[in-house]
């Protein structure tokens, strides 16, 4: 199995697009401790010649561009992208679809609920379905990317998108497949990508305990960091993330569950953890986590 990390920032960005908070600036100035990412998502393959997305985030576009992997090879048309597994509705999940919409052949793997929004918005019908796909899963129920390589979603704690709340009190953590984690198989390993979680659950660490490998929500590191800084008024669990640090952060519920490789994904521009001077990046990386710069390549 071999999994490519096509972005691996929050939506947004890093730098983000119209912010000015110093770890920005920093990027755009070309300062190479804080290398520029794209909005998450990733590529997984078994044989390296059929690809599956997992999440279109809206930087899907560029981010097909740079990596030599998914360009088309044979003829005038086509793609070695052969699906995509989406793990939740929001906007930097679904919106780099629209990227997909040239009568290409594929299919897009996700649960009754989010296939919901995409049928229930119309531009999404610009992928055409006579010719791309929309089977929906079952939660725990694997299923085959491609001969030898199997994926099965599964619920963990998260919220509605934002854009769906209703009013502006919090909305509650649920765990009813609103949002999802993915595990990848090949029969000689285990991968896990997590792009949002809420909180660490008993079941979901005994789910991830002993995984070859995972990749998990690093949106922020303090809960309030955005508040502190003045970018937002939304605290990280208001907005579905669990944080990094503290005695309830994913470097604590990860630290006794023995995954061998940890890889951060989904980091916010607020987060200290993207600049590689930081005191919270040295931190991260003495508590065993990787934080990946576009196109890494991993084979767990």
């Amino acid at each position: 199995m071999r999994i490519l990390v096509l972005g691996a920032a929050a939506g947004g960005g890093f730098p983000q697009w119209n912010c000015n908070c110093t770890a920005c600036r920093r990027s755009r100035s070309g300062d190479p401790a804080a290398p520029a990412r794209s909005q998450a998502g990733f590529a997984v393959s078994r044989d390296g010649a059929r690809w599956h997305l997992v999440n279109a985030s809206p930087d899907l576009r560029e981010q097909i561009a740079r990596t030599p992997q998914l360009h088309s090879q044979d003829g005038l048309r086509g793609s070695p992208i052969r699906s995509v597994v989406l793990t939740g509705g929001d906007i930097d999940v679904i919106a780099g679809l629209l990227n997909l919409r040239e009568r290409q052949p594929l299919t897009i793997h996700a649960t009754a609920s989010v296939h919901a929004i995409l049928d229930a918005n119309p531009v999404f019908d610009v992928l055409a379905r006579d010719v791309v796909m929309r089977p929906e899963l079952r939660l725990d129920e694997p299923f085959l990317l491609e001969q030898g390589l199997s994926a099965t979603l599964f619920a963990v704690p998260g919220k509605v998108p934002l854009y769906m709340e209703s009013g502006e009190e919090m909305q509650p953590i649920v765990v009813d497949g609103t949002t999802v984690g993915l595990l990848l198989e090949d029969g000689a390993s285990r991968a896990f990508i997590i792009p949002g979680c809420a909180a660490m659950t008993p079941d979901l660490a005994e789910r991830l305990r002993g995984a070859d490998m995972v990749f998990f929500d690093g949106t922020l590191w303090h809960d309030d960091e955005m508040i502190e800084a003045g970018l937002g008024k939304k605290t990280g669990r208001r907005m579905g993330h669990m944080s990094l640090a503290g005695p309830e952060g994913t470097l604590a519920a990860f630290d006794s569950l023995e995954v061998k490789n940890k890889i951060l994904i989904h980091m916010n521009n607020s987060n200290p953890v993207l600049l590689a001077d930081s005191k919270e990046r040295a931190a991260a990386e003495a508590a065993g986590w990787i934080v990946p710069e576009d196109g890494l390549e991993v084979v767990p």
